[in-house]
């Protein structure tokens, strides 16, 4: 099936469903998501949106905040516009519905996170993402310009690489045309032209074994951009979150919010013992960078799978109030946080590089977009702070709706854009050779490419890894098309990207910790 479109977004967390709802009101939008729509790592997103909204908070301390955070490679003036811009975004949400949390006297209940030197984080209980999710999708549904498609699965992106000219990483005149798109209901692969693309798929927390990303985060926009020679940057920059519910028998692993620490719970070892002083002044509301070392330093020190978080002392009312989530999921376990010690561990949890873009979510592929965690606008650098996602995707979501507008009615669509080609292909019968490849593509990834590295780790992973990319291309290339196959080798393709931009860079920074470049800096002694 061929369609043609306005406007093709691939992805249906916050940043793909701002940029169509924004895009739809004089353009037609067809939305792909491979899940059900609502499964998205928005969801999942459980602290909540940071912006400046009262005084004292200033969008300077927000600013310096974020810098320090990024280990000072975050671009200076995307910060400061997506600081800037905070508000009115945030405005735009309350406008769409969202219904944030406020005090008796109406003001905002906002929240402190690591990282943060004034309490700016908006929030709705402990379910922020989900309660963004669900309006954004109510109203993107009820959109009569706005088509989504579930479980429709991104093959490709399309460019003049598809029409049989040749272009590489030096090209400057790559074009995006659309994505070719398998199809759920007949199985084929479609073929999806579109004046406008964005991609907005999300990370790859399960190139990871332990991940607190739900199944759908496998880099697959990511991945299809690096393919069709775009520039990717900061893949090193993995952030482990340090909290993560200790449960070994689930996949992914549930959150526990940096919002909980942020109302005063503290980190404890095995035995019991307040740690984080001996490695930030900030304790347990350090950047996630530090609490994740320091974890993983605990650990190997005892021996042991997890450290704890204590929040006994904080009055009831106020966990079962502000943090029903989490409590409820507690309890299944058979874990009262108001009185029992809550079991965590560090899971990878955000990528805080991806498809390089500008200003305007622009990438290095003509009439191709990018926002959300698939995306590196500059922000971030060496480390995300908290709570800074949300309001990254929709501050560049809408900058790139602004420049699609400008530029849509002048682009020609109509090219001779062949269907995709799988002759000679077969049905893969043999799914243990998938199942299995990604069982140690995920160790390689968690052993050698975790929250600490070493050149040899490094070079050893690399190794591996080349020996499954061989074997999976293969495989792809004699196979007919399925989700499966195809996620796998996008996860090895992010694997690839990660452990070469982490070899080369020749230093310990952020969330990239290598013993073969020791460094203190800013109170870390690990």
């Amino acid at each position: 099936m061929r369609l043609t479109i306005d406007v093709l977004v691939i992805g249906s967390g916050i940043a793909g469903l701002s940029y169509a709802l924004k895009l739809a009101k004089e353009n037609k939008v067809i939305l792909i998501t491979k899940d059900q729509a609502e499964e998205t790592s928005t969801r999942y997103a459980q602290g909540g949106i940071a912006a400046v909204m009262y005084d004292p908070d200033s969008y300077e301390k927000h600013i310096n905040d974020t810098m320090i955070a990024g280990d000072d490679l975050s671009d200076p003036n995307i910060v400061k516009i997506t600081i800037s811009e905070s508000k009115d975004r945030v405005k735009e949400l309350i406008k769409w519905g969202v219904d944030f949390d406020k005090q008796p006297g109406g003001r905002y209940d906002l929240a402190k996170e690591g990282g943060h030197s004034e309490y700016r984080v908006l929030h709705h209980k402990d379910s922020t993402g989900m309660e963004i999710q669900e309006k954004l999708y109510i109203a993107a549904k009820n959109h009569p310009n706005i088509t989504i498609l579930e479980k429709y699965f991104a093959i490709e992106i399309i460019t003049q690489h598809h029409l049989g000219i040749e272009i590489n990483r030096r090209s400057s005149d790559i074009v995006c045309y659309g994505a070719y798109v398998l199809n759920p209901n007949s199985g084929k692969i479609d073929t999806i032209l579109s004046r406008c693309t964005m991609i907005s798929t999300g990370g790859a927390g399960h190139a990871y074994n332990n991940t607190t990303n739900p199944k759908v985060s496998t880099g697959d926009g990511i991945a299809m951009a690096y393919r069709a020679k775009g520039f990717v940057r900061g893949m090193e920059f993995v952030q482990f979150h340090p909290t993560a519910l200790y449960n070994p028998s689930e996949k992914p692993s549930f959150l526990i919010t940096e919002a909980l620490r942020g109302a005063g719970a503290i980190l404890k070892d095995y035995q019991g013992h307040e740690f984080m002083h001996k490695y930030d002044s900030r304790g347990s509301l350090a950047s996630r960078d530090i609490v994740a070392r320091a974890i993983d330093n605990e650990m190997k020190i005892s021996g042991e799978d997890h450290v704890y978080l204590d929040a006994r002392h904080i009055p009831s009312n106020t966990m079962i109030m502000h943090f029903p989530n989490i409590y409820a999921k507690c309890l299944q376990i058979g874990i009262d946080i108001c009185k029992d010690l809550i079991p965590v561990v560090p899971a990878a949890h955000y990528l805080c590089g991806g498809i390089a873009t500008n200003e305007l979510g622009e990438t290095g592929i003509k009439h191709l977009f990018a926002s959300g965690e698939c995306a590196s606008t500059g922000l971030h650098g060496a480390n995300r702070l908290a709570s800074n996602s949300l309001l990254e995707s929709l501050v560049f979501s809408h900058r790139a709706a602004l420049k699609t507008d400008s530029i849509i009615h002048n682009i020609n669509h109509e090219h001779m854009i062949p269907d995709w080609d799988d002759e000679g292909t077969v049905l893969n019968e043999e799914m243990i050779l998938i199942t299995q490849t990604k069982k140690e593509l995920q160790n390689i990834m968690s052993n050698y490419v975790g929250i600490v590295r070493s050149n040899l780790r490094l070079n050893r992973a690399l190794k591996r890894l080349e020996i499954i990319y061989k074997e999976t291309e293969e495989l792809f290339v004699r196979s007919i098309v399925t989700q499966e196959i195809c996620e796998l080798r996008n996860l090895i393709q992010i694997g690839y990207i990660i452990i070469k931009q982490a070899m080369e860079r020749k230093e310990s920074r952020g969330l990239h910790f290598n013993i073969d470049y020791p460094k203190v800096d800013r109170n870390k002694l690990i």
